[in-house]
């Protein structure tokens, strides 16, 4: 076996949420095929008890090195006065670079992978022309801050402004550093090709899958609903803004318009770590707020179907793939269905007005939801993408 650096942003496990799944998918199966050192940050109390099953997973070494929030903000100061992305500052990390450093000097690494573009900062500038660098930047992350500017004022639209300007060019270096940069999904792909043209040639993508046998409703799940419920439900981490932005935005200007014509209508919003702006929509008639659950199968198989009113979004969002795999049709934004390869597309909308009638007629209705289970089954499955990455990799 090859030894293999891989070093990621946050530590991919455990495999509940978008960047998570993504990255422990494609290091368990790299760990098929290399001798994989593993270098993660952890930025949440609640995961220093994950590292047992990566040490086990990984036939190398494993660094994990802690990421407190406000150390991160405060680091992420410093890229002011150097003109610099404040996201790199942020990761800064001796400890890290010191044990990068010492797994390229005691081991015959001849691959690095890079999991988001800030860990690439470890890697050195006079690395062995030799070693395969592979950066999975998954999404076009600055391009994302400018979406974030757009919904915002004054201060804090100059800051995301700032952030996409500066880290547009950190990901245009990274990408012309390394050997191949790869993304979600092909629109993200062309879309960075388009801002980076000096590297389209290294550019390439592979899809997030979906465990269509752990995802599956072939099997017995208790009813977390009331049984006159008519319930839709928003599943993923409510303290990510994105997901915020989403919810509230679909409680203030849809839901209630759904609610005036199905009085039993539901909208349910499961996910750990609630913001406070989403816990205020308790206040709100039909609406339930459930932070974290240990399994959110159920929520799925029963409500009536999904919602993924995303107007802040890049690449793949796992929350359709998995509504889609338990053979539930999504209620969604266009932006919230860029990069799913599933024709089954119409309950998409972006006005209010259309949404809710969309919701009601889905609530009101019986839609099949086995085409969304097989064309996921078709277009997102995990072995045959991530041998794709596995073969980038490999060069």
């Amino acid at each position: 076996m090859d030894d293999l650096l891989f070093l990621a942003h946050r530590i991919p496990y455990p495999p509940r949420k978008g960047d998570k799944i993504r990255s422990y998918h494609l290091l368990r199966h790299l760990s098929r095929h290399y001798r994989v050192h593993l270098g993660a940050f952890v930025d949440d109390e609640a995961d220093v008890g994950h590292t047992a099953p990566l040490m086990e997973l990984c036939a190398g070494e494993t660094r994990f090195v802690r990421l407190h929030p406000l150390v991160c903000r405060l680091r992420a100061l410093w890229g002011l006065p150097a003109g610099r992305s404040l996201t790199f500052p942020c990761y800064a990390s001796r400890a890290m670079l010191s044990w990068t450093g010492e797994i390229l000097r005691r081991h015959p690494v001849r691959r690095i992978v890079v999991y988001s573009a800030a860990p690439a900062q470890f890697v050195p500038v006079d690395l062995d022309p030799a070693i395969r660098r592979v950066i999975d930047f998954v999404d076009v992350d600055s391009r994302k801050w400018a979406q974030y500017a757009e919904g915002c004022r004054g201060l804090a639209r100059w800051i995301y402004r700032r952030e996409a300007r500066t880290l547009l060019a950190e990901e245009r270096r990274v990408a012309a550093a390394f050997d191949a940069a790869l993304f979600v999904s092909e629109p993200e792909a062309a879309l960075f090709k388009g801002l980076a043209p000096e590297v389209a040639d290294k550019v390439d993508f592979w899809e997030n899958g979906v465990d269509t046998d752990y995802f599956s409703p072939d099997r017995d799940y208790p009813n977390p609903y009331e049984a006159t419920d008519l319930p839709l439900v928003f599943t993923g981490a409510m303290d990510y803004w994105a997901n915020v932005d989403a919810v509230t935005w679909f409680a203030r200007e849809v839901f209630p318009q759904v609610l005036a014509t199905l009085p039993r209508a539901r909208l349910v919003i499961v996910g750990g770590r609630p913001a406070r702006e989403v816990l205020a929509l308790r206040s709100q008639p039909g609406i339930t707020v459930t932070g974290q659950v240990e399994d959110v199968r159920p929520w799925l198989f029963w409500a009536r179907a999904a919602v993924a009113p995303l107007r802040i979004a890049q690449g793949i969002q796992n929350k359709v793939l998995e509504a889609m795999a338990m053979a539930k049709p999504v209620l969604a934004t266009p932006k919230a269905m860029e990069g799913v390869r599933v024709p089954l597309q119409r309950f998409v909308a972006e006005e209010p007005e259309r949404l809710a009638a969309l919701a009601v007629a889905l609530l009101d209705g019986n839609e099949d939801g086995r085409p969304y289970r097989q064309a996921v089954r078709a277009h997102h499955d995990w072995l045959v993408n991530l041998e794709k990455a596995a073969r980038v990799v490999a060069g």
